[in-house]
């Protein structure tokens, strides 16, 4: 009884308690015509970006809110599932292989303490906007912690912890939406801003490497300065990814300790999910083995690619009406966070 007991406890800490008995163990080909349709989405949403432009992420969102009626298809359920579940946490494992550590330790120990300032004030501030907004704590936490690391990829591993228990389907849309929306204009602004206010190459690198949320585009703004503010940018980002392992950590211990209330004992085991373990095996063999470079362009596009395919299925999941019934107010805590890494990464760029 104790080991059923445990199980289904290690399973609400992330939000997936299931107490319903477990149905039988399906056939993998049960999973096939979920996987069929997210997979022609996640393709569609890459041509589409590729014609037009626009983020991969934004249009997987608007192509999964455009097939949310496949949703009521229970064929299409288990396939669904996965994409969200599973290869979400392989795509994050898979993250591990844009970091080294090395990459971490060239930003200097009084640039990256800074970094790690502007991260916690910009979570805190995400947090104090939905208490403004009177929205629920842990979807400030979910815009906070997207904005301070690397965007949707924090947002889905921030996700996967809180669970959809905490923060629904609708509610991780809404997030995915407004930090994806506010990188594409801080990709499109910042840049002009600091080639205007005169910054250097190295206050101009910080300042778009501490400040937009998406990798990429965080990475192509400060090449779009210049090519040494870009070898900045690069540094700065990816120390933000580095960190995404001890937020998740922080998230996983808070709130498995708030599910401990019940008497139950808490313990780093149960706060450390095999996606993160995985997350941190991949960045020291990246720093210690000298991988091949197509290993690493693979995994960094198999990531990618695992990531729009949850999205993508996160959308088609989601309740339409349960989105709307949140209002304006949801965008609030990805606002204020904008607004926070960008006055603070401006205010530390110029002490640089």
């Amino acid at each position: 009884m104790r080991g059923k007991t445990d199980q289904y406890f290690m399973a609400d800490l992330y939000g997936e308690l299931q107490l319903a008995p477990q149905a039988e163990k399906r056939a993998w080909t049960a999973v096939l015509p979920g996987l069929v349709l997210v997979g022609i989405a996640a393709l569609a949403a890459l041509w589409l970006s590729e014609q037009y432009g626009a983020p991969p992420i934004l249009l997987g969102l608007l192509l999964g809110f455009a097939l949310n009626f496949a949703s009521a298809d229970e064929r299409l359920l288990p396939g669904l599932d996965v994409a969200s579940q599973t290869l979400l946490r392989v795509g994050i494992v898979l993250l591990g292989l844009r970091v080294t550590l090395s990459e971490i330790t060239a930003l200097g120990l009084l640039p990256f303490l800074g970094l790690i300032a502007i991260m916690a004030a910009v979570i805190a501030a995400g947090l104090l906007a939905a208490r403004l907004a009177r929205l629920d704590i842990h979807l400030g936490l979910l815009a906070g912690g997207a904005t301070a690391i690397c965007g949707i990829s924090a947002a889905l591993a921030l996700w996967g912890i809180i669970g959809s228990k905490r923060v629904g389907q609708e509610g991780f849309a809404i997030t995915v939406l407004g930090v994806t929306l506010a990188s594409a204009l801080a990709l499109a602004t910042y840049p002009a801003l600091a080639a205007a206010m005169g910054l250097s190459d190295t206050q101009a690198g910080f300042l778009v490497g501490a400040s937009i949320h998406d990798v990429a585009q965080a990475i192509g703004g400060g090449f779009a300065v210049s090519e040494g503010a870009g070898e900045v940018a690069t540094v700065v980002k990816l120390s933000r990814v580095a960190l995404l392992v001890p937020v998740l950590l922080i998230v996983a211990f808070v709130i498995g300790s708030k599910a401990d209330r019940g008497g139950r004992r808490f313990s780093l085991k149960q706060g450390v999910p095999w996606f993160i373990a995985g997350f941190i095996a991949v960045v020291a063999v990246n720093s210690f083995v000298a991988l091949p470079e197509v290993v690493g362009d693979w995994g960094a596009s198999a990531a990618s690619f695992f990531l729009l395919l949850a999205v993508i299925s996160a959308a088609i999941k989601a309740d339409l009406s349960g989105i709307f019934a949140y209002g304006w107010r949801a965008f609030l805590p990805v606002v204020a966070s904008t607004l926070t890494a960008f006055g603070l990464a401006l205010l530390l760029a110029q002490a640089l």
